[in-house]
């Protein structure tokens, strides 16, 4: 396993943000980023609620019109970077384990170990992060952003055409370091997906009996489950959008049936969809194994009914304590073992927990449906059944 020790570390995170975080002191162990992310985010809000103030903004700013503002700022931004500091280790951790548990064979490390490298670069390119600066800036030129905080032409028109110096702020930094930090993540998602990608097309040594129900990729959910932040980054956001337009009248309450089942599916899309390409490995694997263990378990039961049932050679042993019984228990559990396969590496927990995260920044928006008093005589009405 000479091959398997060269294997270089495997990253998404790099870029000059992140260098610049760990000359400032705010990136711990190489891969908390927590710190640079708060720091980000309340420098920004600190600054725009102070301008704010100075004008004499202070009432608008605290509207629940202007609510996108503040979760932008205040939530998603730091949730962005813990979801960094979730998701690297585990990333990590996990090109290290298909190495350690031989799912990728020698022959193929070379190979696995070009295509960390490459990544790695791509991840540490100071082009695609200069690449999403500027996307940022030219975004609300080429497509007008949906959202009342989050297009310059409403907030232009609401102004008047009038740029103040807490707009100027805001449009001019806080909106764009926003937008720049989500097509930096976008960028590392097509990372990890391309890792993915590169990843099931080696021949990788899938065993159907594993325990894990996947034939040994059970720890891609763990990883998957670890972009938890990011969703829920995105789940208060579209919140905070929806509360902005639910209470300016430009959108009715009753749009949220249709509006979060369709932020749950995209959710779904981007964390549980890559996990799709093992499908048709996972399907050969099972395939193979229904038919090398049920050839198997044929010629056992053969072999333990003429023992046992028919007494061919009319043995005298006795059935207690036999191991030939252990045996045709353990051959029946590999084989259901093989039949239960999945044909992704989730299970449902995955799914369920990705639709909660979703679902939980989107409960405060009932209050703008029901008021507090209702809602908790509603709630305790339902509890003992009325």
């Amino acid at each position: 396993m000479k091959d398997a020790e060269t294997i270089p570390e495997l990253s998404v995170l790099g870029g000059p943000l992140r260098r610049l975080g760990c000359r400032l002191g705010l990136v711990r162990s190489g891969t908390n980023t927590i710190r640079l992310g708060i720091a980000l985010g309340l420098l920004t809000w600190v600054v725009l609620v102070s301008l704010a103030l100075i004008q004499g903004f202070g009432s608008k700013i605290v509207s629940l019109g202007g609510i996108g503002v503040h979760v932008r700022l205040l939530v998603a931004i730091p949730l962005l970077f813990l979801c960094e500091t979730w998701v690297a280790p585990r990333i990590a951790e996990f090109a290290r384990y298909i190495v350690r548990s031989g799912l990728v064979p020698e022959a193929s490390l070379p190979i696995f170990a070009s295509d960390i490298r490459r990544i790695t670069w791509m991840a540490d390119s100071w082009l695609a992060e200069l690449l999403a600066l500027l996307l940022a800036f030219e975004l609300p030129l080429i497509m007008d952003v949906p959202g009342k905080t989050g297009s310059w032409t409403s907030i232009l028109q609401s102004t008047g055409g009038r740029v103040s110096w807490m707009n100027g702020w805001y449009l001019g930094f806080c909106l764009p370091l926003f937008r720049f930090l989500v097509l930096r993540w976008l960028w590392r998602l097509g990372l990890w997906w391309y890792f993915l990608w590169r990843l099931q097309r080696l021949k990788l040594r899938l065993i159907p009996t594993h325990s894990d129900g996947v034939a040994g990729l059970g720890y891609l959910e763990i990883v998957q489950g670890s972009f938890a932040p990011l969703v829920l980054a995105i789940s208060a956001v579209y919140s905070a959008q929806f509360a902005e337009a639910i209470f300016s009248g430009s959108m009715a309450f009753e749009t949220l049936y249709s509006l979060v089942p369709l932020v749950i599916l995209a959710t779904a899309v981007l964390f549980v969809g890559p996990l799709f390409l093992f499908s048709a490995k996972l399907r050969s694997c099972r395939q193979t194994g229904m038919m090398e263990y049920m050839g198997m378990a044929a010629r056992y039961v053969n072999a333990f009914d003429r023992k046992w049932i028919r007494d061919d050679k009319e043995s005298d042993d006795s059935l207690l304590g036999t191991a030939d019984l252990q045996s045709l228990a353990d051959l029946t559990n590999s084989l259901n073992v093989v039949r239960g396969m999945r044909l992704i590496p989730a299970s449902r927990r995955l799914i369920i927990a990705l639709a909660t995260y979703v679902i939980v920044p989107m409960l405060p928006l009932l209050l703008l449906r029901f008021p507090l008093d209702q809602l908790a005589e509603r709630l305790f009405q339902m509890l003992i059944g009325l």
